[in-house]
């Protein structure tokens, strides 16, 4: 970036927004009394942990906000939304009964500073909540991206997927929320939540392109071709803010916006005027169509010939190369131990509390091996691969030392701890099927944060992956290329899920429902073992002519499945059309939540598609602190708990 750019790209002024604030209100009484008397006590008390949950959240929000860290709110906001979603059947019961008290919900304007005109709903109160709290996920993802020191690469990278992550919010209360609030504060309304969505669009986009003026893996002419773009983009993105907040009709708006910080309109103008002069300076950079690329992606790493400053950041951008996920979530919600919505099997739902930490404990009674003697032999027997030992984080650690320094490697050593742990636990004997899966997929995350650093051409003496064929032990595989790692980890996922498919207790709904989520789960991890297949000479069972066998078998088994035999479909409550969630029928309580936790799951997955924020919580097992990659200390000793019980089962 020449000095001139760095002058006019001023990282300090990026905007954030406040939260909006609400009264206290009870949700867990009336709502398990309306559970008992329309459905059953015992109803009631399989979904008595959800409602429990949802009530200490809201409480969480409104009592302890200045307590928590701002990741720490954005969790204990993620949660409630979840809950709220799952419980929002109750609130449509609530509404058409006249005999039963409402809930009301209070919500004021967050850009009165005095509180004034606050609004309550009482026949819509959770469109207007739900609204509320995407509103304050937008907001709270603004002020994470505020708060990050984006005079580094790492804190900049953190603060436009932020920024990214607010923006999708408000585009979700603009298109869908706010349109069913009725007599919402000027907020939530339809034009200042687009207007939210394209200021935080610009923010991101701006950070981006400051990455972009950085980054040199590309010709010059390329380069500048980008810029041009770029700048064009950030343009009409500050352009449409500016206009939605300044020419607003009505007289109620236009008092609101002059309500508004004036140095807002202000900043927005300047903004507006500079990328547009950019712009427009830049159009002859623009190449004609004969000499632009096929493909003009986002950048995705800094410049090859990267300083020390850079290394957290390549690690944590790692993380997000492989952020699509399935949307299965029976596998999750009855087997990981890190996911905190649990199922159990005589059909109670579990729900810990946000701030609780994993692991919480699985309920394995749904495996039972009870299809394996009726399954096709390939996938009765698919064994997982095997590899030698490595010590990972001892070459990668070295690497580090010589390419950059020792204070780099000390910045890291938290990534390296757990990645030496993971690889070692993966290659353990006697695991249980749900502790190897998540395991599994924790390792191969961490692989994907390191990938950028392979090949280690730096190193004198690099890490060699040896793996043995699955199908033949006789015959290995030794290289230094990581995608020989990461193939052969997804082969192992692969083959585990089927696993779990053949152990499932078919005469039970969920044991069933698991059965088919953990198949679908096996054929996404199979399309991103093609990908890495390729990259990677492996053994015979990595290629590609093998991984259509098992495809194919995969895809013939889930068929068997999905149309359920009769010993299954005459169990009581059986949901004949349980994966065709668009067929109208009878729900009882807790389908009714699992519907609505699959619903807001899949949002969430679509906004929220930045993993290396989870990187800032509390609660995740490697974290951001002070720029660095640490272990999460207050994971180690349920950590350890967990692994001497299930040592003690073992035995």
């Amino acid at each position: 970036m020449s000095d001139h750019d760095r002058e006019l790209l001023n990282p300090e002024t990026v905007l954030s927004i406040p939260l909006k604030k609400t009264d206290p209100v009870e949700l867990y009484l009336p709502l398990r009394k309306l559970v008992a008397s329309k459905y059953s006590e015992s109803d009631a008390q399989k979904v008595e942990s959800v409602l429990e949950t949802l009530n200490k959240c809201r409480r969480d929000m409104v009592e302890r906000r200045g307590d928590l860290s701002l990741p720490m709110q954005r969790d204990c906001l993620i949660h409630y939304f979840k809950c709220l979603c799952m419980v929002e059947p109750l609130f449509t019961s609530l509404s058409s009964d006249a005999d039963t008290d409402p809930i009301i919900f209070v919500w004021y304007d967050v850009f009165n500073s005095e509180h004034e005109d606050g609004v309550s709903s009482q026949r819509n109160a959770i469109q207007l909540e739900k609204a509320a709290v995407v509103f304050n996920l937008g907001a709270i993802c603004s002020q994470i991206a505020v708060s990050c020191d984006r005079t580094t690469a790492l804190g900049r990278h953190l603060s436009m997927e932020a920024f990214k992550v607010a923006a999708k919010f408000f585009f979700q209360l603009w298109k869908v929320f706010a349109k069913d609030v009725v007599s919402a504060t000027l907020d939530l309304t339809l034009l200042f939540a687009e207007f939210l969505h394209h200021l935080f669009s610009a923010q991101a986009s701006e950070l981006e392109l400051q990455q972009q003026l950085n980054n040199n893996d590309a010709s010059y002419a390329l380069q500048q071709h980008r810029c041009a773009l770029a700048f064009s983009s950030v343009s009409k993105l500050y352009f449409r803010a500016s206009i939605l907040i300044r020419n607003v009709s009505g007289a109620a708006a236009r008092k609101h916006v002059y309500a508004f910080d004036q140095s807002w309109v202000t900043h927005l103008r300047q903004k507006m005027t500079f990328f547009q002069a950019e712009a427009s300076q830049r159009q002859s950079s623009i190449l004609p169509k004969s000499e632009q690329p096929d493909v003009f992606s986002r950048v995705t790493s800094c410049a090859l010939d990267h300083d020390a400053e850079c290394v957290t950041e390549i690690l944590v951008r790692g993380i997000c190369r492989r952020s699509i996920k399935p949307q299965q979530i029976y596998v999750d919600l009855i087997l990981s131990e890190y996911n905190p919505f649990k199922i159990m099997k005589d059909g109670k739902l579990v729900a810990y509390p946000w701030d609780t930490p994993p692991p919480y404990p699985t309920d394995s009674a749904i495996l039972s091996s009870s299809l394996s003697s009726s399954s096709s032999d390939i996938l009765a027997f698919l064994p997982l691969k095997k590899s030698e030992p490595l010590n990972l984080s001892e070459s990668l650690r070295s690497y580090f030392v010589l390419k950059y320094s020792e204070s780099v490697a000390k910045r890291v050593e938290g990534l390296l701890e757990m990645l030496h742990k993971l690889r070692n636990e993966m290659l353990r004997d006697g695991l249980s099927l749900p502790f190897r899966r998540d395991c599994l997929i924790r390792y191969f995350k961490c692989l994907c944060m390191i990938e950028p650093f392979f090949p280690m051409n730096a190193s004198p003496n690099p890490p060699i992956f040896v793996w043995y064929n699955a199908i033949n032990p006789q015959q290995d595989s030794s290289q230094h290329n990581i995608h020989l790692e990461k193939a052969s980890v997804l082969f192992n996922l692969v083959a585990l899920c089927t696993h779990i498919a053949l152990s499932c207790d078919l005469t039970t709904i969920h044991g069933h429902r698991l059965a088919i989520d953990a198949l679908n789960d096996a054929l996404h991890r199979s399309l991103w073992l093609w990908l890495e297949s390729e990259k990677a000479s492996g053994t015979i069972d990595l290629s590609e002519q093998y991984s259509r066998v098992i495809n194919d078998e995969i895809l013939r088994l889930r068929s068997k499945l999905s149309h359920p035999q009769s010993d299954v479909s005459s169990l009581p409550e059986y949901p004949a059309s349980a994966y065709d969630r668009s067929t109208p029928r009878y729900l009882d309580v807790t389908e009714q939540f699992l519907l609505g936790y699959w619903k807001t799951h899949s949002l969430l997955q679509e906004i929220c598609e930045a993993p290396c924020l989870d990187l800032l919580s509390e609660v995740s097992p490697v974290k951001i602190k002070d720029g660095n990659l640490v272990a999460n200390a207050t994971l180690e000793a349920p950590n350890l708990a967990m692994e001497h019980e299930l040592a003690e089962t073992q035995q």
